[in-house]
């Protein structure tokens, strides 16, 4: 399903800038639902550009889970929150985001768990290189990694925004 943006001066067209908005967010909110009841959560992520999907990690219990195992439909958004406009003749609130769907799977493969916490070590930490080169990909079996592998996106930006 797909809808257009009303305000097209606000529209995000270019998928560099979309991109960029997952890559740099510091959260991203996913809708779950099971049995047509709704559940959202935040959480930390790491973007694959390459791929076009999100990482991200949780325990191995939980609603989370019980929501993906039955419906691995998401819907999500990552938000870049700049505050209000410092222009004091307007109340304008300034931000840049991107809504997403997708389809989460749960990680099974060590190679791919580990390149899965990269991302999200990296990003949380650009220092952490040296941190992640430590990891021991077998100790990884015991982790929870999912992947959303996004289908669509759509943007919308202030127009004071650059990104």
């Amino acid at each position: 399903m797909s809808f257009h943006v009303r305000r097209k001066d606000k529209n995000i067209t270019d998928e560099r800038i979309l991109r960029k908005i997952l890559k740099t967010s510091k959260h991203i909110t996913i809708a779950l639902s099971m049995n047509d009841q709704p559940y959202l959560v935040s959480l930390t992520h790491g973007y694959d550009e390459e791929r076009n999907c999100l990482y991200f990690h949780c325990a191995k219990e939980g609603k989370k889970l019980d929501y993906l195992k039955r419906n691995k439909n998401i819907w999500g958004q990552a938000l870049l929150d700049f505050g209000y406009s410092e222009n004091e003749s307007e109340c304008t609130y300034l931000y840049a985001s991107v809504h997403f769907s997708g389809r989460v799977t749960l990680v099974e493969s060590l190679e791919e768990k580990y390149q899965g916490i990269k991302f999200l070590m990296n990003r949380l930490d650009r220092g952490l290189g040296e941190r992640t080169a430590k990891v021991d990909p077998k100790r990884l079996s015991d982790t929870v990694i999912g992947r959303i592998d996004i289908e669509h996106m759509t943007g919308k930006k202030s127009k004071e925004v650059t990104v």
